[in-house]
């Protein structure tokens, strides 16, 4: 599933990745624990999260994420912001809970790394 059709499906807002709207995003996984992100070694997945901090930003480059949804309404900072810029890390704010936007992904198509 392309980045654009993501933000389509949830209602998000785009805060980086403007260049990254045609990446296809294979397989999804939620989760605030970053020590659990780090343990995926998968390509093309999207973390959905409710962590918005620098640190989960950090842990996506080190797991090659290029793609971040922030859930329940939680809002980057800039300088997350920068930082994704700086790694080419597409973020997207959506105002769904973590179970409503990962079932709506799972409808449409995204498939859960397990």
């Amino acid at each position: 599933m392309k980045v654009k059709e993501i933000i389509r499906i949830l209602d998000a807002r785009l805060l980086c990745g403007e260049d990254q709207l045609d990446y296809t995003v294979e397989m999804a996984f939620a989760s605030d624990l970053m020590s659990d992100v780090l343990t995926q070694n998968n390509d093309h997945v999207l973390l959905i999260t409710g962590l918005a901090n620098m640190q989960t930003i950090r842990t996506a480059e080190m797991s090659d994420i290029n793609c971040i949804v922030f859930a329940r309404n939680k809002k980057a900072t800039p300088e997350m912001v920068e930082l994704a810029e700086e790694s080419d890390i597409v973020l997207i704010e959506c105002r769904y809970s973590l179970f409503k936007t990962c079932g709506l992904l799972y409808q449409a198509g995204v498939k859960p790394i397990f």
